[in-house]
């Protein structure tokens, strides 16, 4: 072959292996793990993702970084579990909503009014936790650490606290959330799907009048400035967490592994205590910006506790399995016997 072909044969060779093989970042310099959220840059997951790559550099020499992808630059939910299995990025912030589509058993937590508290939260998720990163490492996936969004509650440019008014108004899902969409169908509910992304346009537009997230999302999104009123009525608790490719993790040396997960273990549960803060000052921002804080009567909460039971129900085991729900259910009640008076 002439020199010149043989040349040019060589980097087509070479164009396509990096083409093919994006995602290979374990170089003689170290590990750099490309991770996405849609949190904004100004947000404090992504404050505590540059706090762990400040400390992780420093104490692997090196040799295990990141590079955050925030405020929604690698899309919604759906693109950045789509990017991640085709090696674009590998690793990401997802809600209970998307990790659901590595183990689905995590959707359990989505269903409303399961919690009472954080302190139940809390007690569950940890007598479950081996269960879940057990359930993600057989999907391919390591979960390095847990975090939350929270209570989420309904926010709206009209008044809701009746299923009524929620029947009448123009209501955001969530696009891809199976329990969702089946709650509002139960509800009598016509919600408009949207990426998060689009739900401030839709919100600006008139599209939506009704969208629902934790407080300090929905002012760290800014959605609280094109809203009116905001239901104090917890609906269903937001999981979080980070999942990277586990054939990625695996290829990191072993006393890497270690300094990585100790060092989110310590910022995400500190994170987690932030968030939870955060969301109470939230509610008393959104007050004090005019949003008008709504409380909706018992026997409407009755209402729709019971529709989303059915609901859920009705989702048989496509979404969370009996099995999962059982041991929910069993640590729940284990819980609530040991604080009962």
């Amino acid at each position: 072959m002439p020199r010149k072909k043989q040349v040019i044969a060589t980097v087509r060779v070479a164009l396509l292996v990096v083409w093919l093989f994006p995602a290979t970042t374990c170089l003689g310099a170290g590990t750099r793990i490309k991770i996405a959220t849609i949190a904004p840059e100004t947000s404090t997951w992504v404050q505590v993702f540059n706090a762990v790559n400040q400390e992780v550099k420093q104490k692997t020499a090196n040799g295990v970084r990141f590079r955050i992808y925030s405020g929604g630059v690698m899309g919604d939910e759906k693109d950045m579990l789509r990017k991640m299995m085709i090696g674009q990025i590998h690793g990401a912030v997802l809600s209970s909503s998307g990790l659901s589509a590595l183990f689905k058993e995590i959707e359990v937590f989505q269903i409303p009014f399961l919690f009472n508290d954080y302190a139940e939260v809390d007690y569950v998720v940890e007598k479950l936790d081996d269960f879940f990163h057990q359930g993600f490492e057989r999907s391919g996936y390591v979960l390095i650490g847990w975090s939350e969004g929270g209570f989420v509650h309904l926010m709206s440019t009209t008044p809701v606290t009746t299923l009524t008014q929620l029947q009448k108004a123009k209501v955001w899902t969530w696009e891809d959330a199976p329990m969702a969409e089946a709650i509002f169908n139960a509800a009598g509910v016509a919600a408009i799907p949207l990426s998060v992304p689009d739900v401030m346009v839709g919100l600006q537009t008139g599209l939506v009048e009704v969208v629902y997230a934790p407080p300090a999302g929905a002012v760290s999104l800014q959605w609280f400035t094109k809203v009116k009123y905001l239901n104090d009525v917890p609906l269903n608790y937001l999981a979080g967490g980070l999942v990277i490719q586990k054939k990625l993790f695996e290829r990191i040396p072993a006393d890497h592994r270690e300094i990585l997960l100790e060092s989110f273990a310590n910022h995400m549960m500190n994170l987690k205590r932030t968030i939870r803060t955060e969301n109470r000052d939230a509610m008393q921002v959104m007050a004090k910006h005019g949003v008008q804080i709504l409380t909706s009567p018992a026997e409407e909460i009755a209402k729709f506790k019971e529709l989303s039971d059915r609901a859920v129900y009705s989702l048989g085991q496509t979404s969370f399995s009996d099995e999962t729900l059982k041991m929910v259910n069993t640590h729940l009640e284990t819980y609530r016997r040991s604080v009962k008076p």
